[in-house]
């Protein structure tokens, strides 16, 4: 058992191993699903094909027999990331970004009226997007909020954290006017 763990661990710190090469060279979606579908892919298949191999071992109701079929349920989602390039291999980076707000939730727990929380919610999305995009929150809201009430809807796409950040990268005479 031992033996099957160990190598189990060490594939998986493979393809950690690969993801940190990827994230280290600022890897675009191309090169990143590329070099997944040349190496990652692999790993996962040997991973996929030893738990199916060392099921049988394990009584179902055993902690690694539960837990080795969890995974194999959930196989075609732990796949995704070699598929698309804009994927994480992992929910890491979102689980960091909630942390502060699953922390204090007790703390914030009687704050604000009954929807309060959605609008918390919205916020934090808001700002957890911005610190992605590499954007100050703080100039970011400031600018969009004056700005929205005189947009039409069809312009709310181009306020995106992600498309806001891209015009910002423009020299100013590529600027187009809102």
């Amino acid at each position: 058992m031992r033996r099957s763990v160990n190598w189990l661990l060490r594939q998986i710190a493979n393809l950690y191993q690969i993801e940190r090469l990827l994230r280290e060279s600022r890897a675009g979606r191309a090169q990143r699903q590329a070099i997944r579908t040349a190496q990652s892919a692999m790993i996962v298949r040997r991973i996929r094909a030893a738990l199916l191999r060392i099921r049988g071992r394990y009584l179902p109701q055993s902690a690694l027999g539960r837990g080795i079929s969890y995974v194999l349920d959930q196989w075609p989602a732990l796949e995704r990331f070699l598929q698309d390039g804009r994927l994480e291999i992992d929910n890491n980076l979102c689980e960091n970004a909630i942390r502060p707000t699953a922390v204090g939730k007790k703390n914030w727990l009687f704050v604000g009226a009954a929807d309060a929380g959605q609008r918390g919610a919205i916020l934090y999305t808001i700002v957890e997007s911005c610190r992605r995009q590499g954007i100050d929150p703080l100039a970011y809201l400031g600018d969009v909020l004056t700005r929205l009430p005189k947009m039409l809807i069809t312009e709310v796409a181009s306020i995106t954290p992600q498309a806001w950040a891209k015009a910002q990268r423009q020299p100013p005479e590529l600027k187009v006017a809102s």
